[in-house]
């Protein structure tokens, strides 16, 4: 259990919002637990248990509140940003991979044994791999209870169960209801907070969710950042929905992502439902919605040099990735050069390796491919390929290295790891290793002095733009720098300037 009562009770009492997702409560004489918002009357201290996770609360027998609904709560900042192995599991688990592998995969992916990574979770999270995993899909199951007319087999296997049985007494015991009784009590608007959806059939499924965020949150910058970078026949921005292709591990998807008051609708088109909770972990990681702003806004505004910028746009996220390879690919291809010169190579290179979609998935044409994986350009021709030798050079090292496993690039990748690998080839230097880490890996401290749009952004701000001057004066940032750095790229891209990325040798 969370050790500080104290704290957690007060912030309880003051039902804030900010602690969603921090920690959970439950309450020992009615057997549910909440988020420390839920409007329900707050009970009285000495029948209240505070629980790190919500797999923590239910593994020691309490079930989510269908008031407040924690289960559709921010995730804790904590797994956001730390880079150690319970932040790494826990990212992993998000992504499926005790679903697809088992416990034994994810712990072999962490270099851990079993009983290991079972003890270190048990510490850090309440709760051990497979319980974290089986309170995943008991939510992934009830969204697609709640939001499809599917038949409950088709839910239960959509969700991850291995059998009807096991969906109906996993949802029973964790939910307290049976499957029907969600549904109908959905189907008679009495459940809040519900997500919205349309109903269909298993392929092709069209889903709309709600994925809940911290306020505030910037979401005309961060999704103006992803619509800059838009590449042609994958992803697509009106000025307001942001919207992409999706490779997933049991098929593809398309997602549009548009902002709300306290959340983003995501509507899912998916070939796979087993994809569901997997797409949902990396469109929550693409817009950093389990960061914690007003921390990182608090410490940023410390400095003279950044508070105007935090003042004007509070809420400033870090975008992310749904694929770090892809990252990395578009971190080679932007090395020296316009935003919009590596836009346009990205998407010479897709129309020319990217697979083709499914015929029928999502609505909008213009979403018609997916990003090469790295097996595509492994086997890319020179032509296919339409950038310069080194970068050629580059690109195949890398797609070599992550299509024969010796690489990985995702959330539970150990970033010091992945910065080596990447250093190692030959064609990658310091900014693209810094991009990656940022985007990707989703390391909160990834800096890189040497940007031209930091350094020009800390010239007009009235400070010596060299990237020794700039790496000492972000001493101050830590450890939020990347969120720093993506302030001073909003800051720079207002002013009318030619667009580069970076003056460090590729």
């Amino acid at each position: 259990m969370v050790e500080d009562f104290e704290h957690c009770y007060r912030a309880v009492q003051s039902r804030d919002p900010r602690f969603d997702g921090w920690f959970f409560t439950a309450v020992t004489t009615t057997g549910i637990f909440c988020r420390p918002s839920c409007p329900a009357r707050t009970p009285h201290r000495s029948h209240v248990r505070f629980y790190p996770s919500a797999a923590a609360a239910h593994e020691a027998g309490f079930r989510a509140c269908l008031r407040c609904r924690p289960d559709v709560a921010p995730g804790s900042p904590e797994w956001n940003t730390r880079a150690d192995v319970a932040a790494r599991a826990m990212r992993l688990v998000a992504d499926g991979i005790v679903d697809r592998e088992g416990v034994g995969g994810l712990a072999r992916r962490l270099g851990y044994s079993p009983r290991q990574l079972q003890r270190l979770l048990l510490a850090e999270a309440g709760a051990g791999p497979a319980a974290i995993a089986r309170v995943q899909r008991a939510q992934t199951a009830r969204v697609l209870i709640e939001t499809t007319d599917l038949p409950m087999a088709d839910v239960a296997f959509g969700a991850g169960f291995s059998s009807v049985r096991q969906f109906n007494d996993t949802v029973r015991e964790l939910l307290g209801r049976s499957p029907t009784t969600l549904r109908r009590r959905c189907r008679h608007g009495s459940t809040e907070n519900a997500p919205g959806g349309s109903h269909g059939a298993p392929a092709g499924a069209r889903l709309s969710l709600r994925l809940a965020y911290r306020r505030p949150m910037a979401c005309e910058a961060l999704l103006g950042f992803l619509g800059a970078r838009a590449v042609e026949g994958v992803e697509t921005f009106d000025g307001h929905v942001y919207a992409r292709t999706l490779r997933l591990p049991h098929g593809h998807g398309v997602v549009s992502l548009e902002p709300a008051d306290d959340h983003v609708v995501a509507s899912l088109s998916l070939t796979d439902l087993r994809d569901l909770a997997v797409a949902v972990s990396r469109c929550r990681r693409l817009l950093d919605l389990d960061a914690d702003p007003e921390a990182v806004d608090a410490a940023l505004a410390e400095d003279a040099l950044l508070r105007p910028l935090v003042g004007s746009t509070p809420g400033m996220r870090v975008p992310g990735a749904v694929d770090g390879f892809e990252i990395a690919v578009r971190a080679i291809l932007g090395q020296q050069v316009s935003v919009a010169a590596a836009r346009s190579v990205a998407a010479g290179l897709t129309a020319g390796l990217g697979e083709v979609l499914e015929p029928g998935l999502g609505t909008d044409p213009a979403l018609a491919r997916l990003f090469p994986d790295a097996a595509a350009i492994c086997g890319a021709s020179d032509e296919q390929l339409a950038t310069s030798a080194v970068r050629r050079a580059a690109l195949r090292a890398l797609a070599q290295e992550v299509a024969g496993g010796s690489m990985l690039i995702d959330p539970g990748a150990d970033p010091a790891v992945v910065a080596a690998g990447l250093l190692g080839v030959r064609g990658i230097g310091p900014w693209s290793v810094a991009y990656v880490a940022l985007r990707a890996l989703g390391d909160p401290d990834a800096f890189a002095p040497g940007d031209l749009g930091v350094r020009r952004a800390v010239e007009r701000l009235g400070r010596p733009g060299t990237p020794a001057a700039v790496l000492e004066l972000a001493s101050k940032w830590r450890p939020w720098r990347a969120y720093a750095m993506v302030h001073l790229w909003a800051f720079d891209s207002r002013v009318d300037a030619p667009r580069g990325t970076t003056e460090e040798a590729a």
